[in-house]
């Protein structure tokens, strides 16, 4: 099959988003422990956050904490729910960042709204603000955050390309989404994809490895990379597994693209890789033009490539591009 995914770009005639909200209000009300996953929150991250949130939080990974938040940078939490991962973000950012959350489900809104008070006086700032809205039509406007995550949400969408979409357009130049979601080893029969239980169970809409790199690419995103964190669950003999995965949008300043004049160095680990046309062996110089070079020395590669420029007889400086 060669289609992302049978379920990625129409709705299907069996589950609906409707379908989806009906679930998520229901477990907005009540902790339900069959979406209860492992999640590395640290004593820190939940401190100033009140147990009313903490206990209808569903999601499968701490993208929040992998991110690599700068204070004053702004997030998008896609799916946000009860608000735990943003009340997280909002503490990384600080005073002068700016945190939204995203969310569909009108209970959902409701405690993640109530609870931003008290958030707000125990971290002595208020910066998030919560958003009703859908992952395929994001209510923020171009080019306005730093960072994009969501917790074990994109396999809810049935348009699943429509949110990478989104989520390329909402960020900024050189920003980055960092993902977690459940992935399965093997595309889901459409038997199981029209089960209405499994949808919400994050089961029936997940999407294997390829199709979700392949989705985010067709987007415009580069440097992806992911972590697989844990086997979440198997359901008809396929296995669901949970996974980490960051991508980044870079647009290089518009250069001269002929002009070959850095020299950029591959570091490792593997003894030569390909990027575009180009095949780079470890340690090996080769001359690229500066589009490729801006690319090369971007957060996306980060540590991967050491630039010689002639205009300088050091390295070129890549501390602030660093993935922290």
């Amino acid at each position: 099959m060669n289609d992302i995914h049978s379920c990625c770009d129409e709705e299907s005639s069996e589950v609906s988003r409707d379908d989806v909200q009906k679930f998520y209000s229901n477990a907005a009300a009540a902790t339900q422990e069959n979406l209860c996953c492992p999640a590395d929150y640290s004593g820190d991250d939940l401190s100033h956050i009140p147990e009313e949130v903490r206990s209808i939080s569903y999601g499968c990974g701490s993208p929040v904490s992998r991110a690599n938040l700068r204070p004053g940078e702004t997030l998008a939490d896609l799916g946000s729910g009860g608000g735990i991962d943003c009340f997280i973000a909002s503490k990384s950012v600080g005073a002068s960042g700016r945190v939204y959350g995203i969310d569909m489900t009108d209970e959902m809104l409701g405690v993640a709204r109530k609870n931003a008070v008290p958030v707000a006086e125990n971290l002595g700032y208020s910066n998030v603000e919560f958003k009703q809205g859908f992952l395929e039509a994001i209510p923020l406007e171009d080019a306005s955050t730093d960072v994009v995550t969501s917790n074990c949400v994109i396999n809810l969408s049935t348009r699943k390309q429509d949110v990478f979409r989104e989520i390329h357009r909402i960020l900024k130049n050189g920003g980055r989404f960092v993902i977690a979601d459940i992935i399965s080893e093997k595309e889901v029969p459409e038997a199981m994809q029209s089960r209405k239980d499994l949808w919400g169970e994050c089961v029936s809409g997940a999407m294997t490895l390829g199709h979700f790199i392949e989705a985010a690419k067709k987007s415009g995103f580069i440097g992806l990379c992911f972590e697989k964190d844990y086997l979440w669950k198997e359901v008809e003999g396929i296995r669901f597994y949970s996974f980490t995965i960051r991508g980044y949008k870079l647009e290089p300043a518009k250069a001269a693209a002929d002009a070959a004049n850095v020299q950029a160095i591959y570091n490792g680990p593997f003894d030569a890789v390909t990027f575009g046309d180009t095949r780079f062996a470890i340690g090996e110089p080769v001359a690229v033009d500066r589009k490729t070079a801006d690319i090369l020395d971007s957060r996306a590669f980060c540590g991967e490539f050491t630039l010689l420029d002639p205009q300088n007889e050091t390295p070129a400086d890549s501390s602030s591009s660093c993935c922290g």
